[in-house]
C-alpha cells in the first residue's frame, strides 16, 4: 500500500489554508502519467495529449467566473504559438465541461475531467483533500514529456500568471 502525500502551506482557498495530495512536482522532472476523461468519457492519458508542448491548465470548476477566464485565455493565446495545445484539467464531471465547451464559443477547446480518482490531481499535487476539487496550476510540458514551467497558485480564487506560461510554451517549443 502507497502512503498518499499530503502537503500543507502550499495554497488556500478564500483565505483557509487546505491540504494538497501528491507530490509536488518541478520545472525539469519527467512529466507524471495520469488518466482523465474526455466529455465522451474516453480515457486520456499523458501520451495521449500529444507529442508537441502542452499547457495543463488547472482549474477548480469550469462554472466559475476566474476558471472560465482561465480557459478562454490560455485557448486563445495559445493558438498563435505553433505547436502549442492547451488541456483544461478539473474536477467537473464529463457532462459538465460538454456542457461548458458547447456554451463557450472556443473551437478548439479541450478540457479533460479528473473527477473518478483524481489521478491527475494526485500526480501533479493539485488534488485538494478538503474539496475533491483541484487547486488551481499551470504546468508546461514539452515535446520529450519534462516539465518545463511550474505554477502552484498561492490563493486558488485568483489568476496565474499567464504571460509567464505563455513564455515557458514559447521557449519549450523552440
Amino acid at each position: 500500500m502507497t502512503l498518499q502525500v499530503k502537503r500543507t502551506g502550499v495554497t488556500t482557498f478564500q483565505g483557509q489554508p487546505v491540504t494538497l495530495l501528491g507530490d509536488q512536482v518541478a520545472a525539469g522532472d519527467p512529466a507524471p502519467d495520469f488518466t482523465v476523461l474526455a466529455n465522451d468519457f474516453s480515457p486520456v492519458t499523458l501520451a495521449g495529449t500529444g507529442s508537441g508542448v502542452r499547457i495543463f491548465s488547472v482549474v477548480p470548476s469550469l462554472e466559475t467566473e476566474v476558471c472560465d477566464t482561465q480557459t478562454r485565455r490560455f485557448t486563445t493565446e495559445a493558438a498563435a504559438l505553433a505547436g502549442v495545445t492547451v488541456w483544461t484539467v478539473s474536477a467537473d464531471l464529463p457532462f459538465a465541461q460538454r456542457r461548458w465547451c458547447g456554451a463557450s464559443g472556443l473551437a478548439d477547446v479541450k478540457t479533460v475531467s479528473d473527477h473518478h480518482d483524481l489521478s491527475f490531481g494526485r500526480a501533479y499535487g493539485v488534488a485538494v483533500a478538503e474539496l475533491r476539487l483541484l487547486a488551481r496550476a499551470v504546468f508546461v510540458v514539452d515535446a520529450a514529456d519534462r516539465i518545463a514551467h511550474v505554477e502552484y497558485v498561492p490563493e486558488i480564487v485568483h489568476h496565474p500568471d499567464y504571460a509567464a506560461a505563455l513564455d515557458a510554451a514559447k521557449r519549450a517549443g523552440s
